[in-house]
């Protein structure tokens, strides 16, 4: 245990943590340079054609330090806001952390709150200042701000350029010298943490864990302590870019366990693994439930294929124990799950992922945030949902979920950014000049003006230069009322949402002229209105597709083309009256990419 050590990559995104690690795996040899590509830890499409990391990926590199070998375990973890819970896992299962801190860009939000995250598990910091090799370097300027946040001496602060390998090698040094080597005891009673999951369709499932106390064994039977199911362990070893069978895997060390689980509910990630004869105490203690930051419905496009949604939404949370789902049905839509995700590009992604992996197309109904109903008889329900929403009579006030948000810019922007934070009922809790031309915002938002566009309108606004940080906090009360969609005066639930009682009339307005653009013209009219209750707030018509009946007339007495204008309009009633309207899956998405 002497010789290994645990470590992840944290930083905010686009600091060049994969590139790092690239840097890492070739000068220990981890990879021949047959098997090496450009952010060889990102093995998703998706997260090479987004050009960020979705998944905290684990890999083993051998090291030798002054004729010592030693083990290396790397966790590469996302930097998104969206994906925090990757790293929150990746840090459990660590002794140590690299801070990469971009020297082009100083110190973003998504650093600070992961550092946090790390400093809160007793993490080895080593800060590491990454792109020295570009024009617009600041390395001097970007080091004080690190001696500032962490209180570091200036010379353990490590400068390199993961793109030339430039001072890597002190990188490698410093995780051997500066991070302790993993606590444990190789005879105790085993204790393993599960920190991830996979689904093979040849092999069941493949949990990755940490070995905390004790030693597993190929060929012993174990337990999972939070469910209690035994299994065989047919197979452990560690994992290189591929999986690697050993014959144990002893504490403090990261491997992976294949026993033939075929049930996906009987996987819990944070649960502990033990052996079934001579079982550990008590479970270590795992990662807390993450709450889901906004909740939208997922349908199958074909009714038919429900249970195979399931079954995919299954797997999928094995990989991304970040998703929560229950099922529910909608008038418009049929039988579906309602779905909690961490974010837009959360959503985005798993809904991305379900196509490409399990080849299910979805459709996505309007996310909304959870509200707290306080009905009249005293009783408070959580809705995630309007069409949950008791009649108007019954409510005595709704309750918001509201978000203490951190936002560091540049001061030119300073302006631009508190002007759209207000627009979006901020209010601004505090202000701090980190240096004469970085400031730290405090904003105190609702947790729905935030879901839609706010994070694209902050980038764009700050030129990409201010970066977004935000922790749920509390309620609060608010003035909401639920708009409706209404097609030829039926209610589309899907399109329905919760919305505050000043942005109504705007909003309402803004979504029926994009359903106008988005739906297809019929034989009849089509009337789209916005209502809030029994009231019409808003109103477009898709005109009528129309044959010119009266081409054949030509000359004559005006009554014969009357007559067959009356017959055609006749015709056109009677089908509006039992013609159905498609609602076109853009038409879903399109609400969420209002600008």
């Amino acid at each position: 245990m002497e010789n290994i050590r645990n470590f992840c990559i944290i930083a905010h995104i686009d600091h060049g943590k994969s590139t790092l690690a690239d840097r890492l795996l070739q000068l220990t040899n981890t990879l021949t340079d047959r098997e090496f590509q450009e952010q060889v830890l990102d093995s998703m499409d998706l997260e090479r054609e987004k050009g960020i990391t979705i998944k905290s990926h684990a890999i083993q590199m051998e090291y030798t330090y002054q004729g010592k070998p030693y083990k290396l375990n790397l966790i590469d973890t996302p930097g998104h806001v969206d994906f925090s819970y990757e790293v929150s896992r990746a840090i459990a299962s660590c002794e140590g952390a690299l801070l990469v801190v971009d020297a082009t860009q100083g110190i973003q939000a998504q650093t600070i709150s992961n550092l946090y995250l790390a400093l809160n598990h007793d993490l080895e910091i080593i800060p590491v200042i990454n792109k020295i090799d570009m024009d617009a370097a600041m390395v001097d300027e970007v080091k004080d701000q690190i001696v500032d946040l962490i209180g570091c001496k200036p010379e353990e602060i490590l400068a390199v350029s993961a793109k030339t390998g430039q001072g890597v090698e002190e990188v490698l040094d410093a995780i051997v010298t500066r991070i302790k080597p993993p606590a444990g005891d190789p005879n105790a009673p085993l204790q393993a943490l599960i920190f991830d999951s996979v689904f093979n369709s040849f092999r069941g499932i493949i949990a990755y864990f940490k070995v905390f106390n004790g030693t597993i064994r190929k060929g012993d039977k174990v337990k999972f302590f939070n469910t209690g199911m035994e299994y065989e362990a047919d197979e452990v070893g560690i994992l290189r870019l591929k999986m690697i069978p050993r014959d144990s895997i002893s504490a403090g060390d990261v491997g992976y366990i294949i026993s033939g689980i075929k049930d996906s509910s009987e996987v819990k990630v944070g649960d502990t693994i033990t052996h079934v004869n001579k079982p550990c105490e008590k479970a270590i203690a795992g990662f807390e439930d993450v709450k889901p930051m906004l909740f939208a419905g997922l349908y199958p496009v074909d009714a038919d294929e429900y249970e195979d949604l399931r079954a995919s939404l299954e797997k999928l949370k094995l990989n991304d124990a970040s998703i929560t789902f229950e099922p529910e049905s909608s008038l418009a839509l049929g039988f579906g799950f309602r779905c909690g995700f961490l974010g837009l590009l959360h959503m985005e992604i798993v809904q991305e992922r379900l196509y490409r992996e399990f080849n299910m197309d979805v459709i996505t109904t309007v996310p909304n945030v959870p509200y707290l109903v306080h009905t009249t008889k005293g009783e408070v329900i959580e809705v995630h949902n309007p069409s949950g929403l008791p009649a108007p009579t019954m409510i005595d006030y709704i309750e918001e979920p509201v978000i203490a948000a951190q936002i560091i810019t540049k001061s030119e922007y300073l302006g631009a950014v508190i002007k759209l934070c207000i627009d979006k009922r901020g209010v601004l809790k505090n202000q701090v000049f980190l240096t004469s031309d970085r400031v730290e915002l405090s904003f105190r938002l609702p947790l729905s003006e935030i879901v839609f566009d706010f994070y694209d309108k902050l980038k764009s606004i700050s030129r990409g230069y201010a970066s977004f940080d935000y922790v749920v906090d509390g309620y609060q009360e608010a003035r909401l009322v639920k708009l409706d969609i209404l097609l030829n005066g039926e209610g589309v639930d899907a399109l329905s949402s919760l919305i505050h009682n000043d942005n109504a009339y705007e909003f309402g307005r803004r979504m029926c002229e994009k359903l106008k653009e988005l739906i297809p013209r019929q034989q009849f009219d089509i009337a789209i209105q916005a209502a809030i209750g029994s009231k019409i707030i808003a109103r477009e018509t898709v005109k009528a597709v129309r044959k010119d009946v009266t081409a054949k007339c030509y000359g004559g007495d005006i009554t014969r083309k009357r007559k067959l204008l009356e017959k055609q309009k006749k015709g056109k009633k009677r089908m509006r009256q039992i013609g159905t309207v498609e609602v076109p899956q853009q038409a879903f998405l399109a609400v969420l990419k209002m600008d």
